[in-house]
């Protein structure tokens, strides 16, 4: 059974998360799914992006968490990517890091809330702050977050791929997509739109949550069955 591709996508989907700039040093991660396959590829723990090949990319059991192929340790987080691809199967690809503007926000306990049409044209609404992990889920803490990102989607009737991205508490983002190329790009606007936020609340404190029937439009004319901005072929 071969892994190529999956690796080829997977590694792809790391350097392109250096190239845009939300990743320094190995503060990140990214991952893709072969769901008829059952099994994930991830990023080597620690690993410096400069020296990553396709050949280091680790391949895992998606039911057990084993290592099917590949010689080096997965990343730590690879229990909150398993937990994700488990509880949504819309998901392929997944992203996280540690860049400067989400971060901040996710370290400031807040929502991004939707101020606006490039927020609105990526986010269905505010992208979500989850709850602090608590000390006794420490010990599991990897796999612990997953379950804390699926709780908050549940308890917010979210669906992931209407908002694909979360802030984790004093930690960081994630993002994803139906492909690892998908969840790059998501991560991209999600830095971007937490730059704008923030601008915007230092120009105006009291800025307001742009109207909803402005969020709807622009968030429906790119995704769903009424959308056409752009190709088809891009749309979901």
């Amino acid at each position: 059974m071969s892994f190529d591709k999956l690796k080829d996508e997977v590694l792809k989907a790391n350097l392109d998360i250096v190239e845009a700039g939300l990743v320094v040093l190995t503060w990140g991660n990214a991952s893709g799914v072969d769901f008829a396959k059952g099994a994930m590829a991830i990023k080597p723990s620690g690993v410096a992006y400069s020296e990553l090949k396709a050949k280091d990319i680790v391949i895992l059991s998606l039911a057990t968490g084993e290592v099917i192929e590949g010689d080096l340790n997965p990343s730590s987080d690879t229990p909150t990517h398993l937990a994700l691809y488990r509880a949504y199967p819309t998901i392929g690809g997944i992203v996280h890091t540690h860049s400067t503007y989400a971060t901040s926000w996710a370290q400031s306990e807040r929502d991004i809330p939707c101020l606006g049409t490039t927020h609105a044209d990526h986010f269905s609404g505010s992208v979500p702050v989850a709850r602090n992990i608590t000390e006794s889920e420490l010990a599991a803490y990897e796999a612990e977050t997953g379950k804390v990102i699926i709780e908050t989607f549940q308890g917010r009737g979210l669906d992931p791929l209407d908002v694909p991205a979360v802030l984790l508490p004093h930690h960081g983002p994630f993002a994803w997509g139906r492909t690892p190329h998908e969840a790059v790009k998501n991560a991209i606007a999600l830095e971007e739109v937490a730059k704008m936020a923030l601008f915007s609340f230092l120009i105006n404190p009291n800025v307001p949550a742009a109207p909803k029937a402005l969020q709807d439009k622009h968030y429906k004319r790119k995704h769903g069955p009424g959308a056409y901005y752009g190709q088809e072929s891009d749309r979901r």
